[in-house]
C-alpha cells in the first residue's frame, strides 16, 4: 500500500493523539501520559505553535506514523537545530522503510532550514531503535545526560526566592 509523508493538519490531531498513546504503551510510560487532544492541537496549530508534525498516511486515509519536532538553538554553533520529540511508526508498518523515509524527510527539512544539527533521544533499552539510528548515521551520545524538572519540583524551583536565601 502506498504511504505518503506530509505535513500534519488540524484534521490529523485525533489520529496522532492515538498514536502518541500507542508510543506511551510501547515505552511502558502510560502512567506519565497526561496529554490531551486539545493540548496537542494547541501546540501544533494554536495561536503560538510550539511544534510541528508530519504524518505517514496510507492510500486508505489511515495515519500509521507521525513525527513531532521543533526548533532548538545551539549557542556553540550559533544556529538553530531541529529536535525530534517523537518518531512513531505502528508495528505493522515497521520494516517497510517508512521510519527511514520519515527521518530522511526531517533531515532534508533541517538542511533546508539551515539547521546546525538534527537530534533526538532514544531509550537505552530500545536496542532496535538504537541500531536503526546508528545505521542511518546517527551517533548515540553516551556522555550527555538529560536533566528534567517536572511537577512539584518544577513548582518549587519556580517559586520566588526568599530573602537571604542562597
Amino acid at each position: 500500500m502506498t504511504t505518503t509523508i506530509r505535513a500534519a493538519t488540524p484534521a490529523d490531531v485525533s489520529a496522532m493523539f492515538s498514536l502518541m498513546y500507542e508510543l506511551a504503551e510501547f515505552e511502558k510510560l502510560t502512567h506519565l501520559f497526561v496529554a490531551t487532544e486539545v493540548g496537542v492541537h494547541d501546540a501544533l496549530f494554536g495561536a503560538r505553535p510550539s511544534s510541528e508534525a508530519m504524518v505517514a498516511q496510507q492510500a486508505d486515509g489511515s495515519i500509521v506514523g507521525y513525527a513531532l519536532f521543533f526548533h532548538n538553538f545551539s549557542t556553540f554553533l550559533g544556529r538553530r537545530g531541529l529536535y525530534l520529540e517523537d518518531l512513531y511508526v505502528q508495528p505493522s508498518q515497521r520494516g517497510s522503510g517508512l521510519g527511514t523515509r520519515m527521518l530522511k524527510e526531517l533531515a532534508a527539512l533541517a538542511v533546508e532550514r539551515q539547521c546546525g544539527r538534527f537530534e533526538w533521544t532514544v531509550l537505552d533499552w530500545n536496542r532496535p531503535a538504537i541500531d536503526f539510528y546508528e545505521k542511518m548515521g546517527a551517533t548515540v551520545l553516551s556522555e550527555w545526560r538529560f536533566v528534567r524538572v517536572t511537577g512539584e519540583a518544577l513548582e518549587k524551583l519556580a517559586a520566588p526566592a526568599t530573602p537571604n536565601a542562597a
